[in-house]
């Protein structure tokens, strides 16, 4: 904001870096073109950098945008005198004289005006009989600048006998030579030559401050009038600073008061308290949009989420405003998502609090804002199931599925299925149909995964134990079939599905066993057998690789390993499998 630019070129100018102060000075201008002070200040960083071409133009906008203000002609006057321009000068000094005839900073540089131009119609011989091999330095418009710029010489500047010393020498430059035994001008002449010349101590420069008070005891009225107005034109700062902006700081300090005392209430949870001093805060400043955050959390806290996603659109909108930090914009935007959760009672009413936790991810992507979204969507997905689910209509749906997959449409019947899921998704039977589906059309690992999604939902549903077995058939996974059968028998000893299924991977294995298939399919079956860890693990048990050694070459050992049923099992594992093979 200009204001923040302003200070900027301020602190610039005070520590003497006046090609910064100017940069800050001109970024002020681009945001408040018509604010006069901005102007001014900058005429002065550049007559400081004896720009002085620049320092006139500024001045001259100075005075056009505020022709009543006296400092405006202050300006002009020293812009024309750094450019030889003495007449102009002592014009530019005059005008503001008869707006403000007290001015001390227009008496000075009216008389050096004057002095210079007088100097300018002289013959010039006359500069040359000077005593003063100095005198020149003290009269271009930069002087002041300079000793501002000193750290030594700025504390010099309160000194009402210092001021009245170098205002001397200004006016007469031969009177120098009077001077050059205070301590203080061999510092002056070190600041303007720019060479280190010794300082003096702080105990003298506290003596001569006490002489001069003794010395200019006699008019005290005087002193006391001129010395405030000195004092401020040579203040380091070029800037002014208005009531206005006193009494923002004071304000910002007073609604920085209020945010701690909302914040101590806000703990002991005493929300009332803390929402009329957070009020008061955004009252006192509304620069800050972490008074409205922090009132929005408190209406979070009370439930009240209308009043909380108003406060925190408030903050975004204006932290947009004054261009304030992503995170300040991300958190409210967060506080806005979570009130919206809390106020969500459908599927549909978690939209916008997802959108809302995605606008402040990428303001600020945060990992509390991220699992906030991640809760949202599993509580919307949750939400649709239940507000979908319906078992008459799933019922319907499974009939038409069922009605399709006689008249062998299984694409549509698996449609159906679905749909029928989507309404009841724990019903097995559906979970069964449609896997016979997924068998008929080819896709046996869709066909696998719905045969076991229907024995979890129902371990007593023997249908589920034929669907599974028969897809791992057609896997042709002839081992795994035959376990998933006897697990079915198991549940139903008489049920010809299942006994018809044992029977087809008893003829299949046999047949692998007598070597009835192509090497082909031995070789393919060998590596789906391979795939499972099954196998795996009992090929890689060193105990297990010493049995299958004896049965190649130690039959009577081998027979004896036959009486281990672990072994046993291990072994008939391997037949199944196609891995081994008994002739």
């Amino acid at each position: 904001m200009a204001e923040e630019a302003k200070a900027k070129g301020n602190a610039a100018f005070s520590s003497g870096n006046f090609t910064e102060a100017v940069r800050f000075f001109s970024e002020a201008i681009d945001l408040a073109p018509t604010n006069h002070v901005l102007y001014s200040n900058r005429s002065a960083a550049h007559a400081s950098l004896s720009h002085f071409s620049q320092a006139l133009a500024d001045a001259q906008k100075t005075v056009q945008l505020n022709p009543d203000w006296s400092k405006g002609y202050s300006r002009l006057g020293a812009a024309h005198l750094g450019l030889g321009a003495f007449d102009d000068a002592v014009a530019a000094y005059k005008k503001g004289l008869d707006i403000d005839p007290t001015n001390e900073a227009l008496k000075s540089g009216l008389a050096q005006a004057q002095s210079a131009a007088a100097r300018s119609r002289a013959p010039s011989s006359s500069s040359s009989s000077s005593s003063s091999p100095f005198g020149d330095i003290f009269q271009g418009p930069e002087l002041w600048a300079k000793l501002t710029a000193d750290p030594t010489t700025r504390a010099y500047l309160q000194q009402p006998d210092f001021v009245k010393m170098i205002q001397e020498v200004q006016r007469n430059p031969n009177s120098l030579n009077l001077y050059l035994k205070d301590p203080r001008m061999m510092n002056v002449l070190g600041a303007l030559l720019n060479i280190k010349l010794k300082t003096a101590t702080p105990e003298e420069m506290e003596k001569m401050g006490r002489d001069a008070e003794e010395e200019d005891e006699e008019e005290p009225e005087q002193r006391k009038e001129s010395q405030p107005v000195r004092q401020r034109e040579v203040e380091p700062e070029p800037m002014e600073v208005s009531e206005e902006e006193k009494g923002g700081k004071a304000r910002k300090a007073e609604a920085q008061k209020e945010k701690e005392l909302g914040n101590a209430a806000y703990k002991k949870k005493d929300f009332e308290t803390a929402i009329r001093h957070y009020t008061k805060a955004v009252e006192l400043d509304d620069e800050d949009i972490s008074y409205i955050t922090n009132r929005a959390a408190v209406y979070l806290e009370m439930g009240k989420y209308d009043e909380c996603i108003k406060d925190c659109d408030k903050a975004v909108e204006r932290g947009r405003e004054l261009r304030s930090d992503f995170k300040m914009i991300a958190k409210a935007l967060t506080r806005k998502g979570t009130a919206l959760v809390k106020m969500a009672k459908s599927s549909k009413d978690y939209e916008p609090a997802i959108e809302t936790f995605q606008k402040a991810l990428t303001e600020h992507r945060n990992p509390d804002t991220l699992k906030k979204l991640n809760d949202a969507e599993r509580a919307k997905k949750e939400l649709e199931q239940q507000e979908y689910f319906d078992p008459k209509l799933a019922d319907e749906e499974r009939e038409k599925g069922n009605e399709c997959f006689k008249q062998q449409n299984y694409p549509e019947a698996v449609k159906h299925y679905t749909e029928a899921l989507r309404r009841n998704p724990k019903d097995p039977k559906v979970y069964s149909n449609r896997a016979a589906c997924y068998t008929k059309l080819g896709a046996l690992p869709e066909g696998l995964k719905d045969a076991e999604k229907c024995i979890e939902l129902d371990p007593t549903f023997t249908k589920g134990y034929t669907r599974k077995g028969a897809v791992q058939f057609f896997m042709k996974e002839y081992d795994k079939a035959m376990e998933t059968y006897q697990e079915g028998l198991k549940l139903d000893p008489n049920n010809q599905e299942l006994l018809d299924g044992v029977r087809r991977c008893v003829e299949q294995i046999n047949k692998a066993n007598r070597g009835d298939i192509s090497p082909d399919e031995l070789k393919e079956r060998q590596a789906k057998a391979m795939q499972d860890p099954e196998v795996v693990n009992i090929l890689s048990d060193p105990i297990m690789r010493q049995v299958l050694t004896d049965f190649q070459e130690n039959p009577k050992a081998a027979q004896d390993h036959l009486k281990n049923p672990q072994v046993m099992n291990k072994i008939q594992k391997l037949v199944s499998a196609g891995i081994v093979q008994i002739k």
